[in-house]
C-alpha cells in the first residue's frame, strides 16, 4: 500500500527537504574533518617561472616552498574541534531523523483512526440516526412523542454527519502532515 510505514519511512529519509540538509551539514562536516586532517602533512610548492630581458627570456627560475607543521598542539586542537562537530552535526541528524520517523508513526496512526471513524459513522452511526429520526417521525404523526424527541432525532443525525464530516478533515490533514514529513505528494 501507498502508506505503508516502513516504505513511507525509507521515503521520509530519501526525500525530506529539512532532513536532506541536515545530511548536506553532516557532508560538510565529514568533508571539513578530512581537510583538518592534512593539515598532518607538509605543503610543498613547486613554481616556474622566466626571466625576462626585453623580448628575450634569459633565464628560468625555480622556486620550491615546503611548509611544515610545527605547530602540533594547534593542529591537534583543530583536529579535535573538526571531529567534535562532526559528532555534533551526527547526533544533530540523527535527533532529526527519530523526530520525523516518531511524527510518521503517530500522523499513521492518527490518519487510520480518523479514517476507521469515518467509516464507523458513514455504516453504522449515520444509518442509525436516519432510521431513528424516520422512526421519532412516524411516531411523533400518530402521537406517541413529543416534539422535543423528534428534534432530539434530528440533532442526532446533524451530529453523525458532523463527525462523519470533522473525520474526513482529520483524515486529509494527517495525510498533507504525512506528505510534509515525506517530502512528496502520496
Amino acid at each position: 500500500s501507498v502508506l505503508d510505514a516502513a516504505t513511507l519511512a525509507e521515503r521520509a529519509r530519501r526525500t525530506n527537504p529539512a532532513l536532506a540538509a541536515e545530511e548536506a551539514r553532516l557532508r560538510g562536516a565529514r568533508s571539513n574533518r578530512e581537510l583538518v586532517r592534512k593539515n598532518r602533512y607538509p605543503d610543498i610548492n613547486v613554481g616556474i617561472a622566466p626571466t625576462q630581458m626585453r623580448s628575450k627570456i634569459t633565464t628560468w627560475e625555480l622556486m620550491l616552498e615546503v611548509n611544515i607543521p610545527l605547530q602540533q598542539d594547534t593542529r591537534r586542537a583543530q583536529e579535535s574541534e573538526a571531529q567534535a562537530l562532526l559528532s555534533a552535526q551526527r547526533s544533530r541528524t540523527q535527533a532529526l531523523a527519530s523526530q520525523l520517523l516518531g511524527e510518521l508513526g503517530q500522523n499513521l496512526a492518527a490518519l487510520d483512526a480518523a479514517r476507521r471513524w469515518q467509516t464507523l459513522a458513514r455504516t453504522q452511526l449515520m444509518p442509525q440516526s436516519e432510521l431513528s429520526l424516520r422512526s421519532a417521525m412516524a411516531a411523533y404523526e400518530t402521537g406517541k412523542v413529543d416534539f422535543a424527541t423528534l428534534l432530539d432525532a434530528q440533532r442526532q443525525i446533524r451530529k453523525a454527519r458532523q463527525d462523519h464530516l470533522k473525520a474526513q478533515v482529520d483524515a486529509q490533514l494527517r495525510l498533507a502532515e504525512i506528505e510534509r514529513i515525506v517530502g512528496e505528494d502520496l
